[in-house]
């Protein structure tokens, strides 16, 4: 194998029911299952070329070559790719988003997901997509719910190879709108990996644990019956729940922006107002505002109307993460 390239592309996702936290952070194993819904039309698409002649790992983000952190991380996840394959070749990788990295809208998820996928079909592995969502969670928890269709449970499993995601409903089953407002387009402070090791610090954590399967339950149920009331009071309570946790760690993250709360406090107004629309958010300032895609335009227009959100993204429920090219 001289020379064996490969392109992916995945989406991001936005969790409903949220990862925060891990019974074992070298193996990211979740400390509760988690829902969650890719996100159509924001993508990572991933090249990776494997080359004898390489002496190194290589690694260039948004037509930035990388090192420090960024290469380890990956390198350290292509070890396991080829440790998999009892291969010892190492790989030139080129990645690029089209949307904002590091600002809480789950690019680590994408560019995992987006990296299980070329690197093991350039090495010359044919995996199954639990074991594609199983692989990609050890690079980034949330990579895992990536990699399979629309919208995706994460299991927590009692042990490594039990920890993967899979599709409940297709992207089409429920036509959702995930309005995405930017606070802010800088990159967090604290990054998501970081947080998760805070989780257990906080007092709250295990309480936010325990009541995890009934709320996936509710979720769940949500999703399936497309009972939009239900979902958005899940979600939201959900959501709060996580960055109660973070606010009480040891040391406290604040994610949320006054601005942030504002688009929050909007959005319950909204649906007092009989609009079906309900926000969750990830480690990030920067709120997802999900409606029906029949309210779309109002929502958007609405959230564009708030001086200080920068701007709106506007996602569907997305599929599961492709190779392109090979």
């Amino acid at each position: 194998m001289p020379d064996s390239k490969v392109t992916a592309i995945a989406h991001p996702n936005i969790a409903f029911i949220k990862y925060w936290g891990n019974r074992d952070d070298a193996l990211r194993l979740p400390s509760n299952g988690s829902i969650s819904m890719n996100l159509e039309g924001l993508t990572t698409t991933t090249n990776v070329r494997f080359n004898s002649l390489l002496k190194e790992d290589l690694l260039t983000l948004n037509n930035k070559k990388l090192s420090g952190p960024a290469l380890e991380r990956v390198r350290t996840f292509l070890d396991l790719i080829r440790s998999i394959a009892n291969k010892r070749i190492f790989a030139e990788v080129t990645s690029e988003n089209n949307f904002p990295t590091g600002a809480g809208i789950a690019s680590s998820a994408s560019a995992f997901a987006a990296l299980a996928m070329a690197a093991t079909k350039a090495i010359g592995l044919n995996l199954t997509e639990a074991e594609l969502s199983h692989l990609a969670r050890h690079g980034s928890g949330s990579a895992c719910r990536s990699i399979p269709d629309g919208f995706v449970e994460w299991y927590s499993g009692d042990q490594d190879e039990k920890s993967y995601a899979a599709s409940i409903a297709p992207a089409a089953s429920w036509d959702l709108v995930d309005c995405i407002a930017l606070v802010t387009i800088g990159h967090k402070e604290v990054g998501s990996t970081a947080g998760h090791r805070l989780a257990n610090t906080s007092p709250l954590q295990t309480a936010r644990v325990q009541d995890a399967p009934r709320r996936l339950d509710i979720c769940r149920s949500a999703i399936l019956k497309k009972d939009f009331q239900q979902f958005a009071e899940i979600i939201e309570l959900d959501s709060n729940l996580m960055h109660a946790v973070m606010m009480t760690s040891t040391p406290p993250l604040f994610y949320w922006e006054p601005q942030t709360l504002e688009v929050m406090r909007a959005v319950r107004n909204w649906r007092g107002q009989g609009i079906p629309v309900g926000y969750t958010l990830d480690a990030g300032p920067n709120v997802h505002v999900i409606c029906l895609s029949s309210d779309y335009e109002k929502i958007k227009h609405n959230l564009e109307q708030m001086s200080f959100i920068q701007r709106v993204i506007i996602a569907k429920p997305g599929s599961g993460a492709v190779v392109l090219s090979n």
